[in-house]
């Protein structure tokens, strides 16, 4: 049987566990509703992170995404940009651009994790998935810089 003071913290725990959850299963969503990161030849490279995976279930490659971007980036010229995701679990990274033009990467055996994708990009805005095959919701960084 619980005592008063365990039963409390139960009752506690779990009026932060649920908030908590579900900030964290939703808060991939809200990173794009923010104005999309600028990224131009010569910039600094940018660093996001947040969670991969979602409800959605991607045709492509990239297993489950969220129902919106995890983020939005702005290529404000052309330019020769790496895009590098390290995650765990079985991480796919979607890139779109603004054309319908889909880029989809998963992580294979060998990469523990980490996908790159190297190349030109041309001036335009890009909606970024990070997506997970597994169905799961891991923690991810990303990062964008010129290559």
């Amino acid at each position: 049987m619980f005592d008063r003071g365990s039963l409390n913290m139960m009752l506690i725990t779990r009026w932060f566990t649920i908030p908590l959850g579900l900030m964290l299963v939703l808060s991939p969503g809200l990173a794009a509703l923010g104005q999309p990161l600028m990224i131009a030849p010569n910039s600094q490279p940018i660093q996001v992170s947040g969670m991969s995976g979602g409800d959605k279930q991607d045709a492509s490659c990239a297993g489950f995404i969220a129902a919106s971007p995890n983020h939005v980036i702005s290529v404000t010229e052309d330019a020769d940009l790496e895009f590098e995701l390290q995650s765990s679990g079985q991480p796919t990274l979607l890139i779109q651009s603004a054309t319908g033009q889909s880029f989809c990467v998963p992580a294979d055996n060998y990469s523990q994790g980490k996908i790159k994708i190297p190349g030109r990009w041309p001036k335009g805005t890009y909606s970024v998935f990070v997506g997970d095959r597994g169905n799961e919701h891991h923690a991810y960084t990303l990062v964008i810089s010129n290559s």
